[in-house]
Order: C-alpha cells, then sequence, then structure tokens
C-alpha cells in the first residue's frame, strides 16, 4: 500500500511514460492527416459532439468500476482490521483463560508452553494465510510484469513457508500441515484440538470459557473465508474488460475530435491539439487503471492490503503480550510503499 501523502511524479512516469508516447505519436498522426489532406480538399476529422458524448459515458462507467474496486479494497482491509483485533482477543483469552485452578493438580502441565504454543500457531495461522493470499493467479501474472521494478524487492521474495510459518511450529507438525492443501484451515483445527484437551484431560478450561474460545476460533474462520471469497471471486471481468475497450475508443477517436475545433482557431494553432490530446488521454487512462490495480486486494501489488505488515505488527503485539522483550522491527516501508 502506497503511503506517502503525494504520489511521486517518478512512479506516475514509470507507469504513464509508454501510454504518452503512444498518445503523442497518434496524436500527431492526426493533426498530420487532417493538414496533409486538407490542402487536397479532404476532410479528416469528426464532429466533436459524438465524441464529447462517448467521453462522457466512458467517465461514467470509469467511476462505476473505480467505485466497485475500492469497495473489494475496503472490504479486505477491514477483514483485515477484524484479524488484528481477534489476534489480540485471542492472545487475552489465552493468557486470561488457560490456568489451573485452585482445586485442581496440574504440576504435570507447564501452563506458560501451553500458552506459547497457542499464541506462536495462531502467528503461524496469519503468516499461512497472507502466503496463501499471495499466490500467483492468470489474473495477476501479466500485472506483476508491469509493477516489476516496485515489487521485485517485496519482503515474501526472500521469505520462505519455513521461515514465517514454521518457525512458530514444531517442525512435525510443521511437516504434517505443510502437505495440506489450505494449511491456514488445518492449523485452527489444530487450535480446537488443543482446546478440547485442554477441557477435558486437563481440566484447564472450563465449559464457558471453551465455548468463548472456540467461538473466537469460529470467527477466524469466517475471516479467512472472507479473504477467500475476495481472492477466488474475481472482478466481474465484464466491468473491467469493456471499461478497457471504451476508454481505448474514446482515446483513438479523441485527436480526430479535437482537431477540427483547434483549426478553428488558425492554421498554426493545430499542433496545440498534441498536447491536450495527450494530456485528456492520460487522464481517462489513468482513470482506468487506478481501478484496475484496486480489484484485486491481496496480490502484494503497490496498492494493495499491507499483509506483512499487519501480520508483523499482529506477531509483536501477541509476543509482547506473552512477555517476550526479543521481538523483530515493525516492517518498514520500501520506496514508500507498505507491503
Amino acid at each position: 500500500m502506497y503511503i506517502k501523502r503525494n504520489i511521486s511524479w517518478k512512479i506516475i512516469l514509470r507507469f504513464a511514460w509508454v501510454n504518452i508516447i503512444v498518445f503523442g505519436l497518434w496524436s500527431s498522426a492526426a493533426v498530420f492527416l487532417y493538414h496533409y489532406y486538407g490542402h487536397q480538399g479532404i476532410k479528416m476529422s469528426i464532429p466533436f459532439q459524438p465524441i464529447s458524448l462517448i467521453g462522457i459515458a466512458v467517465a461514467f462507467y470509469i467511476g462505476f468500476k473505480n467505485n466497485a474496486s475500492y469497495d473489494r479494497f475496503w472490504e479486505a482491509r477491514k477483514i483485515w482490521g477484524g484479524i488484528v483485533n481477534y489476534s489480540r482477543t485471542w492472545s487475552n483469552q489465552v493468557l486470561s483463560y488457560v490456568n489451573a485452578h485452585h482445586d485442581e493438580n496440574h504440576t504435570d502441565v507447564d501452563i506458560p508452553s501451553i500458552h506459547q504454543e497457542l499464541i506462536y500457531r495462531h502467528i503461524a495461522w496469519i503468516n499461512a494465510l497472507r502466503l496463501q493470499l499471495r499466490q500467483s493467479t492468470s489474473f495477476s501474472l501479466k500485472r506483476k510484469k508491469s509493477v516489476k521494478a516496485y515489487i521485485s524487492k517485496r519482503p515474501e521474495d526472500s521469505l520462505h513457508w519455513q521461515n514465517e510459518v514454521g518457525a512458530f511450529l514444531q517442525e512435525n507438525e510443521y511437516k504434517t500441515l505443510i502437505r495440506k492443501r489450505n494449511t491456514a484451515t488445518h492449523l485452527v483445527r489444530k487450535q480446537g484440538k488443543l482446546l478440547s484437551k485442554l477441557m477435558h484431560e486437563h481440566k484447564l478450561i472450563e465449559h464457558f470459557r471453551h465455548i468463548d474460545t472456540m467461538a473466537t476460533l469460529e470467527e477466524l474462520y469466517n475471516l479467512q473465508g472472507k479473504c477467500e471469497r475476495i481472492k477466488n471471486t474475481p472482478f466481474p471481468r465484464q466491468y473491467a474488460y469493456f471499461s478497457k475497450v471504451f476508454t481505448w475508443i474514446f482515446i483513438l477517436l479523441l485527436p480526430y475530435g479535437m482537431v477540427g475545433e483547434f483549426a478553428k482557431l488558425g492554421h498554426n494553432q493545430i499542433w496545440f491539439c498534441v498536447p491536450f490530446c495527450v494530456l485528456i488521454s492520460w487522464i481517462f487512462i489513468t482513470m482506468e487503471i487506478v481501478g484496475d490495480n484496486s480489484e484485486d486486494p491481496f496480490e502484494n501489488f503497490i496498492n494493495d492490503v499491507p499483509m506483512t505488515a499487519m501480520c508483523r505488527t499482529i506477531e509483536i503485539d501477541l509476543r509482547e503480550m506473552l512477555g517476550e522483550t526479543e521481538l523483530p522491527d515493525s516492517v518498514k516501508p520500501i520506496n514508500g510503499i507498505l507491503y
């Protein structure tokens, strides 16, 4: 997620320079044809009124698409906000509920180790969920090439499942879970099995506390399912595809409508059509790209939900609640982008 208040022109030009050159050449070609064939009495222009109507329709269509794309991003951000909140709730429940009762003998149970196991497995869960959500799909592969310069240093390139998930699990448990198709799902299932064991065998959790902690696990499943729904349901292609088609139709017709209007200002003013066409075309294509880059919030692009930073925040909070003092640093932005 880009976190600076203003987007630098370096980033803008990195994504826009090809389009600007294309728009400039296309507009120049329209002016040249108008000028060349104009001396032969052939009109190489289109009335501006129908083009303006097309532009208005395209603007409305892009606005609808961008609103829908932003809704997907904001829903994803709210889901991960819920994961942060329920992670803290889970840690608080583990530390408060899983304790020896005064009328029971639990000398054979290492309660601090149980606390650590339950909280560490939860940290493994958030990291597993993040890595699963960032697995590439056919919709994201092409776009990743266009932003390669800005995502090449993302943390996921240098980290593996062993470092992100296995570090918080027992080796045998990690080797078993990593073979599962949905590792995150089975991590939550392991939490439930351990809670059941703590209630029935060790008598460390009372019945109502067991129900409360299981409700938290249920909510974690709900949040995971919501993430997977966004990940596995692409933005409706009829909106995304035709938005791009309509935008390019407008851009291709625009110079042939503008050139006639500038020709009315005088013979020497006709070339002013080129910069104005480039500017208008760039505005429309930028509006289209903004929506296109917001429709998939889990693909690790520069405008996506900063799951890496949020996972690190959760890890720091939960380990600090355990009483640990040697904590990892918060994730820092790279080139103004927080991953």
